[in-house]
């Protein structure tokens, strides 16, 4: 049985649904993995997964990024970086160096990550379009607000 949200009174914390239908998290993971493999039924094309995309394209407009800086733009821990980047130094998308003081490596996206992205980009602007068709342009927006405060709660 759902528990409801009932009217209380003020400074009392309101009833919360016990239901496990109701949780946030699991509403939110199922949509970002639906959301996800949408995105990389479009890119796959080229061999590039979604998580990649957004990590050339980060790379490309704010230049070299240390590991930890880029987990953090990302919103991801830093091991799961660590093994995004894998595939895409290996597949010299990416270099990873490390800086003067040898502790933190410092990637850069390369001549090759460049093409690849190039080619990713009409892909990307297809797989908006379609969501964007699907779902709405204006729901759309409305979602990545959304989904841009729950970001920002962190």
């Amino acid at each position: 049985m759902k528990a409801m949200r009932t009217k209380t009174k003020q400074n009392q914390i309101p009833a919360i649904s016990l239901d496990p239908a109701d949780c946030n998290c699991l509403a939110i993971r199922q949509a970002a993995r639906q959301v996800t493999q949408f995105y990389d039924r479009h890119l796959g094309v080229i061999g590039l997964r979604t998580s990649q995309y957004s990590i050339l394209s980060k790379l490309l407009r704010l230049g070299p990024q240390s590991i930890n800086a880029l987990a953090m733009l990302m919103a991801m821990d830093r091991t799961t970086t660590g093994r995004a980047i894998r595939p895409l130094e290996r597949d010299g998308l990416i270099e990873v160096a490390a800086r003067d003081d040898a502790r933190t490596r410092v990637m850069q996206l390369t001549a090759a990550g460049r093409v690849r992205l190039k080619e990713a980009q009409p892909l990307w602007r297809e797989a908006q379009r379609d969501f964007e068709t699907r779902y709405g342009g204006g729901e759309a927006a409305s979602l990545r607000e959304a989904l841009s405060r729950v970001v920002s709660l962190h």
